[in-house]
This record gives C-alpha cells, sequence and structure tokens, in this order.
C-alpha cells in the first residue's frame, strides 16, 4: 500500500476501531455508567470494559502502522483518536443533554 494515499475504508476502519475504543474507556468510568446506564457496572464489568477499549486502540494502531508506514501511520492514528475522542465526547453531552436516562434518587 502506498505511504501517502491509502483507501478510504483503512481510515473508515481506523476511525471505527478509535471510536470503539474510546467509547469502551467512557463506558469504564463511574460517571459516564451513572449518565447512561442508570446505575454502576461490576468492577469486573468495568475492567473488561476498560481492556477492550486500549486493545482497540492498540488494534488501530496497528493498522495504521501496518498498512501506511510508521511515518504516516503515527500522524493518521492520533488524527483519528482525536476525532473519535471527540465524537465519543459530543456523543456523551448529547445524550446528557437530551435526558439520557435518570439514575435513582432524581437530580444529577
Amino acid at each position: 500500500m502506498n505511504a501517502i494515499v491509502s483507501p478510504l475504508w483503512a481510515h473508515g476502519l481506523l476511525l471505527g476501531l478509535s471510536w470503539a475504543g474510546f467509547a469502551c474507556l467512557a463506558l469504564a468510568m463511574e460517571r459516564h455508567q451513572r449518565d447512561v446506564f442508570g446505575r454502576l457496572l461490576r468492577t469486573a464489568a468495568r475492567r473488561r470494559l476498560r481492556f477492550a477499549g486500549w486493545c482497540l486502540l492498540g488494534a488501530a494502531l496497528w493498522r495504521a502502522v501496518a498498512g501506511m508506514g510508521w511515518g504516516f501511520g503515527l500522524a493518521a492514528y492520533s488524527g483519528h483518536t482525536s476525532l473519535a475522542a471527540g465524537l465519543v465526547c459530543l456523543g456523551l453531552a448529547a445524550w446528557n443533554r437530551r435526558g439520557g436516562q435518570r439514575p435513582e434518587g432524581g437530580e444529577r
């Protein structure tokens, strides 16, 4: 694969892996669990989410470097992870803004 021009699917795969990784890491946090699920997850579930998130980010890094080389791959990885983190952040903000699930006990 050419180091300068990579197919569109490669960028989509990087963005998807990065987004899924950051979503798992966000849902492993207590605050976001309360916001999204209305309760805290068990410790084992939080550890699995954290592990899955880091594995997905590692897979995205591997895919970027394997497909585009170290120079362009690391730059593409940095850009895709930044965009994915922003999308997860905006998604959580939109979830809270539209109401989401309310935790037991009333107000946030």
